[in-house]
């Protein structure tokens, strides 16, 4: 399952960055001879309801899931191991406060927080990335947070504030690097985390919005002809579905 999961992972990557060079046809191509035609050797996933290439939309589509998840894990991964790095290492009230901080920002539903900032700032990508970056850090600022509280106790740590190294040079240089061991596993696993959110708020139109695909608006646009159009709904929700539980897999892996 886990060479599966890299592998299915591999092919996802590479179709959403040569999606130029893969896909047969023009995603936003209209064609009103074939709306809501059925996968067919001509058009593997079918067509939509404007006569578009299915199959071309998923894979242009999976270059906005990939790039809008990569950014927000990317983002929250920054604030979190900063943050964690800071409060385990000062230790004291200012890791009080800091983790209590985190203990707040922890009693928020997570989606309905993003949905209500969404609302706010106006669906759109950028917003989407950040909004998901920024609240998706305190699980990482607590990991880090714990292995800093080992750390600074060890001797080349004391060793180093003994040389009057400064408390920024010791953070930089010692304390997270050798934290991100686990880091790499949880962010692993926050991708898939990402793309749920992602696709969420496309599905609700407070994502991607249109004429840009996402996989969450490829749903969305699939729901409304479900009875008569199967395939708009199913092969975007299998993609999603495998590349979520590909991600889960790869980062539990990586977790032993």
């Amino acid at each position: 399952m886990f060479w599966l999961s890299v592998g299915y992972i591999i092919i996802v990557v590479v179709s959403a960055v040569f999606a130029n060079y893969i896909a047969p046809y023009d995603p936003y191509a209209i064609d009103p001879n074939n709306i809501l035609s059925p996968p067919s050797l001509h058009h593997l996933f079918g067509t939509d309801r404007l006569g578009r290439d299915l199959f071309c939309r998923v894979i242009y589509a999976g270059r906005i899931s990939i790039e809008v998840s990569l950014i927000a894990v990317g983002i929250s991964t920054l604030i979190g191991v900063a943050y964690g790095a800071v409060s385990g290492y000062f230790g004291g009230i200012v890791d009080t406060l800091m983790m209590r901080f985190v203990d707040v920002m922890l009693t928020f539903p997570v989606f309905f927080l993003i949905l209500a900032i969404v609302v706010v700032l106006g669906p759109n990508i950028l917003n989407v990335m950040v909004v998901i970056g920024l609240t998706g850090w305190m699980g990482i600022a607590r990991i880090v947070r714990a292995e800093s509280l080992k750390l600074r106790e060890l001797g080349y740590i004391q060793a180093a504030k003994l040389l009057k190294k400064s408390d920024a040079y010791i953070l930089i240089r010692h304390i997270i690097p050798n934290c991100l061991s686990p880091v790499v596993v949880y962010a692993t696993l926050g991708v898939g985390s990402a793309i749920l959110a992602e696709s969420a708020l496309s599905f609700l139109g407070l994502g991607v919005q249109p004429p840009t695909a996402s996989w969450g608006s490829l749903l969305s646009e699939g729901k409304d002809v479900i009875e008569v159009a199967w395939w708009m709904s199913f092969f975007p929700g299998v993609v999603i579905f495998l590349t979520v539980i590909s991600f889960t897999i790869l980062g539990e892996k990586l977790k032993r």
